[in-house]
């Protein structure tokens, strides 16, 4: 009997779209998880996928997507506390999840990873829980999208404590786990920088860090980074690079996948 594949799928903005071109490599060499773990980006790649929708079709949508579908600017940033207001980004994943709106409803088990900013505790979310919300927090930036308010919690991005949520999908009855992180180790900037740019190259610089140590510890079975370069994730471009970068990777693990869960 096979054992169960559990996917971790990692934040990083743009870069996330290197998940679609993994899942599809893994489509055509026959690989499907038992359970899928995402964070951000990773969360809604994952979701989706969950949800049933396939590698080609997140593919497509990506393609057709444009700026204004998901950026609405806030009229009072400072009193919102993000430059964004999020609900065009919010009703765009909402869209999806109309026949499936729980994560009890979805094809293969999920859980999307958010952090509540007043607890500093991780925000697990799955069972009966709305699934365009749990996304939806999961990928919340901080500063730029507004936060998620639910159950007294001031819910933001999961990648600000747990970029790759490989624990998570062990807790779910992963006994084979592969993580994909999209970001890697924090690459050499050379560029300028306004106020923006260095609040998230900060973060970024802290974060490789802190992943490379849970890494170690987590010791997942096969830890997988697309070689993205110096891809921005906060930019709207290159999306065709990351997602082949996402397919090679996957396409080159595929084999060793399936002799892990033998």
């Amino acid at each position: 009997m096979a054992k169960k594949l559990g996917f971790a799928l990692g934040a990083g903005g743009s870069r996330g779209v290197a998940h679609i071109g993994f899942l599809k490599a893994m489509e055509e060499g026959g690989v499907k998880p038992d359970f899928i773990t995402g964070t951000s980006m990773g969360s809604v790649v994952g979701g989706c996928y969950s949800a049933g929708y396939s590698a080609d079709f997140m593919k497509k949508e990506i393609d057709n997507l444009t700026m204004s579908d998901i950026f609405d600017l806030s009229f009072n940033p400072f009193g919102n506390g993000a430059l964004l207001r999020a609900q065009k980004m919010r009703k765009k994943l909402s869209s999806y999840f109309t026949e499936k709106p729980t994560f009890n409803h979805l094809e293969i088990p999920f859980k999307s990873v958010a952090v509540d900013l007043w607890s500093g505790n991780l925000k697990v979310f799955g069972g009966d829980e709305d699934v365009s919300e749990g996304i939806a927090a999961s990928s919340t930036i901080p500063g730029v999208f507004k936060p998620i308010v639910k159950d007294g919690m001031t819910l933001v991005d999961g990648g600000l404590k747990c970029r790759v949520p490989v624990e998570q999908v062990r807790d779910m009855g992963a006994e084979v786990i592969v993580a994909v992180d999209v970001l890697g180790e924090a690459r050499t900037q050379t560029k300028k920088y306004n106020l923006i740019t260095l609040m998230f190259r900060t973060f970024e610089v802290m974060d490789a860090d802190l992943t490379r140590h849970k890494i170690e510890v987590q010791k997942p079975d096969l830890y997988l980074v697309p070689e993205l370069g110096n891809m921005d994730p906060y930019k709207f471009k290159d999306l065709d690079f990351a997602y082949n970068a996402g397919y090679e990777v996957g396409k080159a693990n595929v084999n060793a996948i399936k002799k892990l869960i033998k």
